[in-house]
C-alpha cells in the first residue's frame, strides 16, 4: 500500500495541475496508525465534494464497546459529533467549497450512520473533503495539509484514550437503557414509557432542543409504574396496550407528548430531555395525506361502497383524498406489521376518525366506517394498539381503556372522570358490519415496478432532498406522511433501498422491506452506495415509502 508520505508528494507534485488529476489519487494511503482512502474524487471545485475515508487502525475500544447493537451505535454517535468539531473551522482558501470538511451528524436521536463505524476492529470516518483548488487548478500544497496532516491528526483523537470516559458512559448508558426499557414494555403491557423528569417540549417549531425552563413530566400515579433500569427502578407513565386518548385545552401538550412517543422508537443523546422516553419499535404515526398515490390497497375495513362501482377490495388512486389517505395508511401499517398506531385529530381527516350520531341519521347511507368504530376490533382482533390526541372528538371516550388529559404539560389520569360522563351523555351511533378483512397490505408486489423509472439514456436520478422528499427517477417522492423519519440521512437510504429491492424477487412489502433493511445492517450502509451520509430506517418506514411509490405494481 502506499503511503501517507507518497501523498504528499504527489499532491505537492499536483500542485497547478488541472483539477481532473486529483482523480489519479483515488485509494488507500497507509500511515503510522491512521490510513486516508480516498474512495470518489469530484468533477471540479464546485461540484459535490469527495469522499475519503479515515481510518484509526487501532483505536483500544474494549468489545463491550463495538460489539454490533446499542452501546456500538451510542459510541459511533460520540464520536461523530467529537470528531466534527475537531474538523469544524478548518481552513478554506480557493474556488468553490476547497477545503470544507464535513461529517454527518446528525440530530439528538442515535441512529447507525454510514459516517461512522468498526470495521475489523479498526475505526471508519467517512466524510466529505473539497479537495482545494483555485480556479480549477489543484492546490497541492493545501491538499496535502488537509489530507495528510489536519484528518489524520483529528481522527487519532478519536482514540479510547483521547475520548472523556464520563461521556463514553453517558452515551452507552443511554443507549442500554432505551433498550433494556423497551424489551420490557410488552411483559408489562405497555407500548411506551415516559419517565418522570423527561423535558418533552422542544425550543421552538424549527429547533430540536429542549425547551429551556419547560415544565419536567410527572406520571400522575394511577398511571405510575416502575420499570427496571441499569442503575435501580425508574418510575414513569405507562402507556398500556390497548386504546389512550391523550386529550387537553390547546396548547397545552398533548401534541407534544404524542410527538415524544412518536420520536421515542429511537435512542436520544443524553441532554436531549427525552432520553428515557421509550416506544415499541412497532409503533406507527399516520396521518392524512392529501394528493399521495394510493396503489391496490383494501380499504374494505373503513370504505363500504365508492360511486362508480370502484374496488375497494385493491383501491387506487393517484390523488387521494384525506379520508382514503389516512384509511390506507392505517391498512398499510397493519400489513407492514405495525403493533401500535399513533394518531393526532389535527393531523387526520375527521370524517376518518368519527362520525356523530345526527350526521349518520340525515345521510342514512354512508360510505365510511370511522376509526372510532374499528379501534377496538382492531385491538381485540388483530392486538393493534392506538394512541390519539383528540380535543373535539368525544366519541373516543366511549371506546377507550385510559384517558390521559394535559393541563400546562402536566398529565393527569381522567379515565374515570370520561367513564362516568359517557353514563351521564350518552351517544348513539350505527353499528358497523364487522370488517370481512383487515385489507393486509402485505399483497405480492412486482419487485421491478419498486425501481426508478429511467430516461432515454438509461439513466434514474435518486436524490433526496431535506427531509420530506425524494427525486426517485421521473417522480418526487413525498414523505410527508413518515413523520417518524427524523434526518435528511434517513431519506437518502430509503433512496438507496429501493432501487435494491427492485433488483429482488417478488414478495410481499412487508418482506421486501424487512429483507432491505436486514441485509443494509448485515453489510454496513456504507456498502449501499459508498455515500457518508446514510443513517438506518425501520422496515415500517422503508414500507410506507414503497406504497407511495406511483410505480408500484402488484405481481
Amino acid at each position: 500500500m502506499k503511503t501517507l508520505a507518497d501523498l504528499r508528494r504527489a499532491l505537492e507534485q499536483l500542485d497547478g495541475a488541472s483539477y481532473g488529476a486529483y482523480k489519479r489519487l483515488r485509494g488507500a494511503w497507509r500511515g503510522d496508525d491512521v490510513d486516508v482512502i480516498i474512495d470518489r474524487v469530484q468533477g471540479d471545485p464546485f461540484a459535490t465534494p469527495s469522499v475519503v475515508c479515515v481510518r484509526v487502525a487501532a483505536p483500544e475500544y474494549g468489545g463491550h464497546e463495538t460489539a454490533p447493537g446499542p452501546a456500538r451505535v451510542a459510541l459511533c454517535d460520540l464520536l461523530t459529533r467529537r470528531f466534527a468539531a475537531h474538523v469544524r473551522g478548518s481552513a478554506r482558501s480557493g474556488s468553490g467549497r476547497s477545503g470544507d470538511v464535513s461529517i454527518d451528524v446528525g440530530g439528538p436521536a442515535m441512529l447507525a450512520r454510514s459516517a461512522c463505524d468498526f470495521v475489523d476492529g479498526a475505526l471508519e470516518l467517512r466524510l466529505r473533503v473539497g479537495l482545494p483548488a483555485r480556479g480549477r487548478r489543484i492546490l497541492g500544497r493545501a491538499a496535502a495539509s488537509l489530507l495528510v496532516d489536519h484528518l489524520p491528526r483529528a481522527a487519532a483523537a478519536m482514540r479510547a484514550s483521547d475520548i472523556e470516559r464520563s461521556d463514553r458512559d453517558a452515551w452507552r448508558e443511554a443507549a442500554l437503557e432505551h433498550a433494556a426499557l423497551r424489551e420490557q414494555l410488552r411483559e408489562r403491557g405497555l407500548v411506551a414509557f415516559v419517565a418522570d423528569g423527561s423535558i418533552l417540549p422542544r425550543r421552538s417549531g424549527a429547533s430540536l432542543d429542549p425547551l429551556p425552563g419547560a415544565v419536567p413530566f410527572e406520571a400522575p400515579a394511577s398511571l405510575a409504574v416502575e420499570l427496571d433500569g441499569l442503575h435501580g427502578p425508574i418510575r414513569g407513565l405507562g402507556i398500556r396496550c390497548g386504546i389512550t386518548v391523550i386529550t387537553g385545552a390547546g396548547f397545552h401538550g398533548k401534541s407534544t407528548l404524542l410527538q415524544a412517543l412518536a420520536a421515542g422508537v429511537y435512542p436520544h443523546i443524553p441532554g436531549d430531555g427525552r432520553t428515557l422516553v421509550v416506544t415499541e419499535a412497532g409503533a406507527m404515526k399516520v396521518r392524512s395525506e392529501d394528493g399521495r398515490s394510493v396503489r391496490n390497497v383494501d380499504l374494505r375495513p373503513f370504505i363500504q361502497d365508492l360511486p362508480g362501482d370502484r374496488s375497494i377490495a385493491s383501491f387506487e388512486t393517484d390523488d387521494a383524498s384525506g379520508s382514503t389517505s389516512l384509511a390506507a395508511s392505517i391498512v398499510e401499517s397493519i400489513g407492514a406489521g405495525a403493533t401500535t398506531l399513533l394518531l393526532d385529530e389535527d393531523t387526520c381527516a375527521t370524517n376518518l376518525l368519527v362520525r356523530d350520531a345526527r350526521m349518520q341519521a340525515l345521510l342514512q347511507r354512508d360510505t365510511i366506517v370511522p376509526l372510532v368504530d374499528r379501534v377496538q376490533t382492531m385491538h381485540r382482533e388483530r392486538g393493534i394498539s392506538t394512541v390519539i390526541v383528540v380535543g373535539g372528538s368525544g366519541d373516543y371516550l366511549d371506546v377507550a381503556d385510559t384517558v390521559i388529559s394535559m393541563d400546562d404539560y402536566r398529565a393527569r389520569d381522567t379515565t374515570d372522570d370520561a367513564r362516568a360522563l359517557c353514563v351521564r351523555m350518552p351517544t348513539t351511533r350505527t353499528t358497523p358490519p364487522a370488517p370481512t378483512s383487515w385489507g393486509d397490505s402485505s399483497q405480492v408486489i412486482q419487485a421491478r415496478s419498486v425501481g426508478p423509472r429511467r430516461d432515454g439514456k438509461g439513466r434514474a436520478k435518486v436524490r433526496a432532498m431535506g427531509l420530506r422528499d425524494l427525486r426517485y427517477g421521473d417522480e418526487t417522492l413525498q414523505l410527508d406522511g413518515l413523520e417518524q423519519l427524523v434526518d435528511p440521512s434517513q431519506v437518502r437510504t430509503l433512496g438507496a433501498l429501493l432501487p435494491w429491492i427492485s433488483e429482488h424477487g417478488d414478495a410481499p412489502v412487508r418482506d421486501l422491506a424487512a429483507q432491505a433493511v436486514d441485509a443494509s445492517s448485515r453489510m454496513g450502509l456504507y456498502a449501499l452506495e459508498g455515500a457518508p451520509e446514510l443513517a438506518a430506517v425501520r422496515p415500517l418506514d422503508l414500507a410506507a415509502a414503497i406504497h407511495r411509490l406511483r410505480s408500484l405494481r402488484p405481481a
